[in-house]
């Protein structure tokens, strides 16, 4: 997520101020949406209601900086996620990062959204595997002091263990641990909650996959996105 403004710091504040209701957090949810599918938009609708998020806004990545780089072109993966959203209360897409030159550095768009937000609470919602792995991410301590972290977490078959997180992102999170996602209105940001999601085995590679085969993709993307995907011939190897 390069940055074209340079984020200043935030200072963390309390709520509720006296005599004012705690503001709801703005959920943020990044990815290369390449493209965007029902696991997606799913696991969005689920947190936005569990959370009692004001909104939840999907972000695509221009040049994501831990993955491979998406097969389809900006312009297609923004049209897709547009139309997927359309007429969803409460999902919105922001297409800052597309704008933006160099890789898509998360920490630089939580800074210009906290500039944009200022004390309003801001929730990065990540699957439990990208949160094991922000250590590897640019200037990932500074995400702490921008957003919480929302970490969503499919159930554990019968006797799976979840697998441990690395030395110093334990050790980071010590003492951020939430126990109520309550905590989420009560800062602007530094909380770590994990958020139980129902299972739902979707990811963009398999909805590729069936596509480049020439088999249906139905049911698993949005039919407003397949209708896009068939007239661009997108996926098509």
């Amino acid at each position: 997520m390069g940055g074209a403004r340079q984020w200043r710091g935030a200072r963390l504040t309390n709520f509720p101020r006296r005599g004012r209701p705690a503001p709801r957090p703005i959920g943020i949810l990044g990815g290369t949406f390449d493209p965007v599918h029902v696991g997606h938009l799913r696991a969005a609708i689920e947190l936005k209601s569990a959370l009692d998020l004001a909104e939840v806004r999907l972000i695509p990545a221009r040049l994501p900086p831990h993955r491979p780089q998406p097969r389809a072109g900006a312009e297609h993966r923004l049209a897709m996620l547009q139309r997927a959203v359309r007429g969803v209360a409460g999902l919105r897409v922001d297409a800052r990062e597309l704008s933006r030159a160099g890789p898509s550095y998360t920490v630089d768009t939580l800074g210009e959204l906290r500039q944009e937000l200022g004390q309003r609470p801001i929730c990065l919602l990540l699957g439990a595997d990208a949160f094991a792995g922000l250590t590897g991410w640019h200037r990932w301590q500074a995400l702490f002091e921008l957003a919480h972290l929302v970490v969503m977490q499919r159930p554990l078959s019968a006797g799976q263990a979840a697998p441990p997180l690395p030395a110093k992102l334990a050790q980071a999170i010590g003492g951020r641990l939430a126990d109520s996602a309550r905590a989420l209105r009560g800062s602007c940001a530094g909380v770590v909650w994990r958020q139980a999601l129902p299972p739902l085995d979707i990811s963009a590679t398999r909805v590729r996959a069936l596509l480049g085969a020439g088999e249906s993709a139905r049911f698993l993307v949005a039919d407003s996105c397949l209708r896009y995907i068939r007239h661009h011939r997108l996926y098509i190897d």
